[in-house]
């Protein structure tokens, strides 16, 4: 797959192929995110993966894919450090990313423009941190996003930031506390906080990077 800025095309993409997973052992670590050769080695997989998509694969779903990678991440936790960098890594490089760069405000619903950037994302990174699971914007973009995986073959990449995948994924720490508040707030929709759970569930479970603050 060519990667270049703009579009990224009509490609006829097969679901299953994209489902492959990326990485052995499934999480890969790093003990020390400030170093440059960590994003230089996530950007060297990503795009290793990227030329292994045949656009010519037979498929039944062709889809429109405007952006290469869609950014999903806690801005208070890594806006103006990692994710910085390694948003202009990519770009650097022609991936063509989205990535949100509002402020929230606190319990504003989803936006119907990010829905639709993830649709169109050929990837997307999760950056998941120590706090991410207090936002309930990126916990529905989560669920929008392992909903794409299932269904538009969206092949999505997480990259546990000094959090342990274990705490994600079983919900404990910072990210229970988080759901402390969710479970208060939500008590008459405790299914929308089941579907968040159940989404962190999914996502830690995927190949990908743990990078600890050493």
């Amino acid at each position: 797959m060519s990667v270049s800025n703009g579009l990224v095309g009509s490609l006829s993409l097969s679901l299953n192929t994209l489902q492959i997973p990326l990485f052995k052992p499934a999480i890969i670590q790093y003990k020390s995110f400030t170093d440059d050769t960590i994003i230089t080695a996530i950007l060297q997989n990503l795009l290793a993966f990227m030329d292994t998509i045949n656009p010519s694969s037979s498929s039944s779903s062709t889809h429109q894919w405007k952006y290469h990678v869609f950014l999903s991440f806690r801005g208070e936790d890594t806006r103006n450090n990692f994710t910085d960098h390694i948003y202009a890594a990519l770009n650097q490089k022609g991936v063509y990313t989205f990535r949100d760069d509002e402020k929230l405000e606190r319990g504003e619903p989803i936006s119907p423009m990010l829905l639709k950037a993830i649709e169109d994302s050929l990837f997307a990174i999760v950056v998941l941190s120590k706090n991410y699971a207090s936002s309930t914007w990126c916990l529905d973009e989560l669920v929008k996003i392992m909903d794409c995986r299932k269904n538009m073959g969206l092949i999505v990449l997480p990259i546990f930031y000094d959090v342990e995948p274990t705490v994600v994924r079983e919900q404990t720490k910072t990210y229970a506390q988080a759901f402390v508040e969710h479970e208060k707030h939500f008590n008459k929709n405790l299914k929308k906080v089941h579907t968040w759970r159940a989404a962190l569930t999914d996502v830690s479970n995927l190949s990908g990077w743990s990078l600890e603050d050493g």
